[in-house]
């Protein structure tokens, strides 16, 4: 297994062995004690698979704050998405910045975004399908979001503005500027 921190050192792009064969392959894809080893605790008390279709849908930025805020290890297992995490504490040298990554099912990497940080990723393959483990439980009333193309952030999503499909909640969140604090360190 392979782990490198990103530019936000909390944020880790991880790459897990894949065994194969002619029957195919084998992947240890979460071992508590070795990921915990690198910074990636858990707990994880549940996982999330969602589907896409098309290129270019968008779901995020998004995070959970108070006693459910959620560390998530997000996986693709078909298609690709360009993953990103932005960092919501207050306090934080990098506040307000963002590190992304391609994941795939073909470079079978995975990302870790530790509670405290905005969550997004848009699809750049047709029929996309990603699966994350999260730390917390979801709670309705904890749910926070900022719109995805925050210019205060400035990420260069990999796909035109006018053909991101986003869902009706997520093209009216607020600006990170707007919110108050979410997190603090």
């Amino acid at each position: 297994m392979t782990v490198e921190a990103l530019a936000i050192s909390d944020v880790k792009l991880i790459t897990p062995p894949r065994y194969k064969d002619p029957r195919g392959f084998f992947s240890e894809t979460w071992n508590q004690a070795r990921f915990a080893d690198y910074g990636i605790p858990g707990p994880f008390i549940q996982d999330n698979h969602a589907f896409s279709t098309g290129i270019g849908v968008l779901r995020g930025l998004h995070c959970q704050i108070g006693p459910n805020a959620q560390g998530k290890l997000v996986r693709c297992v078909r298609g690709a998405v360009y993953d990103v995490a932005v960092d919501a504490r207050t306090g934080s040298p990098t506040f307000g910045k963002h590190v992304g990554a391609t994941i795939s099912a073909e470079n079978w990497t995975q990302i870790w975004v530790p509670a405290g940080f905005l969550h997004a990723y848009c699809t750049l393959t047709d029929e996309t399908e990603v699966i994350y483990k999260v730390t917390g439980a979801y709670d309705k009333a904890a749910e926070r979001g900022v719109i995805w193309n925050d210019p205060d952030i400035g990420i260069d999503w990999p796909v035109p503005a006018d053909t991101v499909i986003l869902s009706d909640k997520d093209k009216i969140l607020p600006r990170l500027r707007d919110l108050p604090p979410l997190f603090h360190l």
